[in-house]
């Protein structure tokens, strides 16, 4: 059993909250994102975050400290876009093993200082694995229903690549998180199943799928209970939902996890549904107010906040957490799931 696995039985993780909320205070610009390194790339590179780990490390070490400072248990490396396949979109594809392997070493860093100075409280890291800006379940071409951008098997390798480098880095944990296509995430598990084999290695794995909208689907059309069924057959330390619903909306959908889920259970919600301009208005009071109807029915074993936190939402986030135990982790008596 992990570190990790022994933590969850105690007491329910917190998980950090947005990366991307908080770099938006730098206002990096253009040459910030480029630094001395990349002054002369041929493509733009604003907006790639990712690239802060190598260009602007100590924003990024920073905001790590600021969420476990705040209480978070858990950091998450700034790689939600680090495969080959969104980082074509910057021309940056041979970046993806320095790329991975910087952001997980400077989180892992971070981790250790802190766990030191506090060692009753452990500080774990999470690779980030995010979803890659293509589909292999769907068409983006509605005239060509069967056209796929991307196929299974290019996924399997862009994911064990960012794996592989990631577990070089140092994380605790990968993390495949904003699951819309269940395929992707598939492809995803088959190519970590993989690594664990050739690495010998037994590293936790935690899921979180995004319900796109009010339906209470992911984009690719699944249920909650159909997306939990479609990973069931790996093991996993937690299966949960991030980002798309703010806390109160995804209610609900943590309810069917917590009947049918044989692993832990996570949750980390945007800060509230967005407002006309896409901005999150959710304070932290007002997030932690919602979250604890999770905690009062017992669904959730690691919590967290996604689009729109910040270190106040995960702090609120985690003092509230102190006084409710983790959801009972129970294997579901059936015997057939389709």
């Amino acid at each position: 059993m992990s570190g990790l696995e022994e933590q969850l039985q105690k007491k329910i993780l917190v998980l950090d909250g947005a990366m991307g909320t908080m770099l938006q205070e730098y206002k990096f610009s253009e040459e910030d994102f480029r630094g001395e390194r990349f002054k002369d790339w041929p493509a733009p590179l604003q907006g790639n975050n990712d690239l802060l780990s190598i260009t602007q490390p100590k924003a990024i070490a920073t905001i790590h400290r600021k969420y476990f400072e705040a209480g978070a248990d858990i950091v998450e490396t700034n790689t939600f876009s680090a495969t080959t396949i969104a980082m074509a979109d910057y021309e940056m594809e041979e970046l993806v093993d320095e790329l991975n392997y910087e952001s997980a070493r400077l989180a892992k860093e971070v981790a250790v200082e802190l766990t030191k100075k506090n060692p009753e409280k452990p500080r774990f890291v999470a690779g980030a694995m995010g979803p890659t800006n293509k589909t292999a379940s769907m068409s983006p071409d509605v005239n060509d229903p069967g056209f796929r951008a991307i196929s299974f098997e290019e996924l399997r390798l862009a994911y064990r690549q960012q794996a592989k480098a990631l577990i070089k880095g140092g994380v605790d944990i990968l993390l495949l998180e904003t699951v819309f296509d269940t395929l992707n995430a598939k492809a995803a598990l088959f190519a970590i199943d993989e690594l664990k084999e050739e690495l010998a290695l037994d590293i936790p794995v935690m899921v979180s799928g995004t319900i796109t909208d009010a339906s209470g689907r992911t984009l690719s059309g699944q249920t909650a209970e159909a997306f939990l069924i479609s990973v069931s057959h790996i093991p996993l330390v937690s299966i949960g939902f991030n980002c798309a619903l703010g806390a109160k909306q995804l209610t609900p959908h943590l309810e069917v996890l917590n009947r049918f889920a044989s692993s832990g259970v996570s949750a980390y919600p945007n800060a509230g549904l967005p407002n006309a301009f896409g901005e999150y208005d959710q304070d932290a009071e007002e997030m932690a107010a919602e979250i604890k109807e999770y905690l009062e029915k017992g669904l959730v074993n690691i919590l967290g906040g996604c689009c729109g936190t910040t270190p106040k939402h995960i702090k609120a986030i985690a003092d509230i957490t102190k006084d409710y135990k983790p959801r009972k982790i129970v294997t579901p008596k059936f015997s057939t799931v389709l």
